[in-house]
């Protein structure tokens, strides 16, 4: 099969097929990456199965302050609530189901639909339409609810009737967040990228630094190849590593790589290097006014390196935050949006330059954007066989896919 499904076969039977062949710490076979009928598997077994990160606490700081999320065909709605609740709801009007937001944001007493101006509270129940039928009943009529939890200034959903426990990654972030109190920060900038290459793919990459020294020279300043959970410490980082875990031990900063949640999430906190204490180009501070109640002797702590599969890796520092959301589009189309988050009272020009927080970011997207475009080109090639990862170094996308294959295959077996 190289895009399409064998002849008297299903999309569900043809991907079995495949995975139960799929050797541990290889690529994946090619129309995993190309077939739309792949790609509509991903969506309803992983995607839609899982948490996904979608936004910020400070991004709907107010009551009534809202931000829409595309997630392949769904819309969602994340809003909050007079009681100061952060919920979500599908961005679906119980009219006619037209979209009840339109813009990327904003702020509403009511969301009104702009089709037939039916109207919801912000808890999602029935305000008000006109010319309703008299046996009209608004109890049956709210904006249907979307699975929404939040942990540390975090906001995540989950499209599913019946979503994953939520309790343990709780558990395991909110400590190394706390610092941090991402609740009181704001959003400096934001960069939307479309990337023309499979969701996977755009995962696979990040999840390995096997590139980092050919691709991203502004990246490799702050930190190494062989720094990541999965990988083997080399190259001097092994030392920095030991003196930083003394002090952090030595302050109680939580920074121990949590085991709990296997293959599908994880946090550990990395120093970097060069004696740098961000991640900017010359490894000097991106914002002056530290997070949370941070003390300037603790600027040094590194980076939180949270990961949440299937859709977001993050960087949380002592003065920002670099956070990732990918959010499929297509078999070979995602959108990536990337934050940068600074103390809510930082106040650019003074406590911050735009330019400097941003551009090392800025540019490694670009070249991992260029880098997962090639990826997706050469599979489509009909040469394209999967080929293994490299052992060490390449260990985190061997995970990731693993994590992939063991997901897919329960969710398609669920449906036996």
């Amino acid at each position: 099969m190289t895009g399409l499904t064998a002849i008297g076969t299903t999309a569900a039977e043809s991907a079995l097929a495949l995975l139960d062949e799929h050797p541990a710490g290889w690529s994946l076979p090619q129309p995993f990456y190309t077939d739309e009928a792949f790609f509509a598997l991903d969506v309803e077994h992983v995607i839609a199965a899982n948490w996904l990160f979608v936004a910020h606490t400070c991004e709907v700081a107010n009551v009534g302050d809202w931000v829409r999320v595309d997630v392949a065909a769904d819309s969602i709605i994340i809003v909050r609530g007079k009681d100061e609740q952060v919920r979500a709801f599908f961005n679906t009007c119980r009219h006619r189901g037209s979209l009840v937001c339109l813009g990327e944001s904003g702020h509403a007493r009511r969301l009104v639909c702009p089709y037939h101006q039916w109207s919801y509270h912000l808890d999602g129940s029935f305000a008000g339409g006109r010319y309703l039928a008299d046996d009209f009943d608004p109890a049956e009529f709210g904006l249907a609810p979307v699975q929404c939890r939040t942990v540390g200034g975090y906001v995540f959903v989950c499209l599913a009737d019946a979503a994953p426990d939520f309790e343990p990654f709780a558990r395991g972030a909110a400590p190394f967040l706390a610092p941090h109190d991402l609740d009181n920060v704001k959003v400096a900038h934001t960069q939307t990228i479309i990337e023309h290459s499979n969701w996977k793919l755009v995962m696979e990459n990040n999840r390995e630094c096997y590139h980092c020294v050919a691709s991203h020279p502004q990246l490799m300043h702050s930190i190494a190849e062989f720094d990541g959970p999965g990988t083997s410490m080399a190259g001097g980082v092994q030392d920095v590593l030991d003196r930083k875990l003394a002090e952090w031990d030595a302050e109680g900063i939580v920074h121990e790589h949590t085991t709990e949640g296997g293959n599908e999430w994880r946090v550990v906190r990395i120093p970097f290097t060069n004696e740098s204490v961000a991640m900017t180009i010359d490894g000097t501070p991106g914002c002056t006014k530290l997070l949370g109640a941070l003390q300037d002797h603790q600027r040094e702590l590194g980076s939180v390196r949270l990961l949440h599969l299937p859709n977001t890796w993050n960087h949380v520092q002592s003065d920002h935050v670099v956070s990732f959301s990918v959010l499929p589009i297509s078999a070979n189309e995602t959108k990536l949006i990337t934050r940068w988050l600074v103390h809510r009272d930082a106040v650019e020009g003074i406590d911050y330059d735009l330019t400097h927080l941003t551009q090392v970011w800025v540019a490694t997207n670009d070249q991992d954007r260029t880098l997962a475009e090639n990826n997706q080109r050469g599979i489509a090639s009909r040469g394209y066989r999967p080929g293994p990862y490299t052992p060490g170094i390449e260990n985190g996308t061997a995970d990731f896919t693993q994590w992939y294959v063991d997901t897919l295959r329960a969710g398609l077996r669920s449906n036996d």
